[in-house]
């Protein structure tokens, strides 16, 4: 099946981060594959393919690749949030890198998300675990980086080897000097949503002020997973219309 340039395909790494874009799908369909689920629709007319493919670099490639091979989109998109780095970049705003790094291995660049309301950032770096302090994310903007994240390097990779261009949309929902629960890194792991709540209640029963930060985390996800949504929204409808996608109601 030959690619569809009017077609996007997204991935994010956590529900919350999803489930405002999936809010404005029409027509949607899911496919379960690999044990991830895989969902089509359209969005502002254009065919559009999503999954949440949980944290991490190798979940992200892998999910990244069986999107490409299902659905055949002509536009990789890696979104979700991301923490700043350095100072000016504001918790809130949606950011667009130009490139994704990884220590030890090749640069990849990513596409231009133009006149979408986007922020420019030189680079996002992609690690392997939450960057919960002032102090490491100041490590990281050693290499140049303006974002950190878990999952843009794998997407731009997999979506490269294909021969597709990959955008990477980003909400900073963390500054610079932001300070994280260190329960973070507990909550995005891959798990249902069972056990991530049995993971947020063993927090607050070691540490009860984990609750008032949880909360705060939420709401702020609540805000920025609509801006995410907007911002996904402004890039689809600059595709090419698709013959084949037809608006809901």
């Amino acid at each position: 099946m030959p690619r569809d340039h009017s077609a996007a395909g997204v991935v994010f790494a956590m529900p919350a981060e999803a489930d405002a874009f999936a809010a404005r799908g029409r027509q949607v369909s899911q496919v379960h594959a690999a044990g991830l689920t895989f969902h089509e629709g359209t969005v502002v007319g254009r065919r559009v393919a999503w999954v949440v493919a949980g944290a991490g670099i190798e979940r992200a490639e892998r999910a990244c690749r069986l999107l490409i091979d299902g659905h055949r989109p002509g536009l990789i998109v890696s979104a979700g949030f991301a923490g700043g780095l350095v100072p000016g970049i504001e918790r809130g705003r949606v950011v667009a890198p130009a490139r994704a790094i990884r220590a030890g291995h090749e640069v990849v660049p990513l596409a231009v998300a133009a006149a979408i309301g986007t922020a420019n950032a030189g680079a996002v770096v992609t690690i392997d675990h939450v960057a919960c302090t002032a102090h490491e994310k100041e490590s990281l903007a050693a290499t140049g980086a303006e974002l950190v994240d878990m999952e843009t390097w794998g997407v731009a990779r997999a979506a490269r080897e294909s021969g597709l261009e990959c955008v990477g949309l980003r909400v900073v929902s963390d500054t610079a000097s932001d300070e994280l629960p260190r329960e973070m890194a507990a909550l995005v792991k891959p798990q249902s949503s069972l056990r991530r709540l049995g993971a947020a209640l063993r927090a607050v029963s070691r540490r009860p002020g984990a609750a008032i930060d949880m909360w705060q985390l939420w709401e702020h996800a609540v805000v920025d997973a609509r801006t995410l949504a907007n911002a996904l929204e402004r890039l689809i409808g600059r595709l090419p219309e698709s013959r084949d996608a037809v608006s809901g109601p």
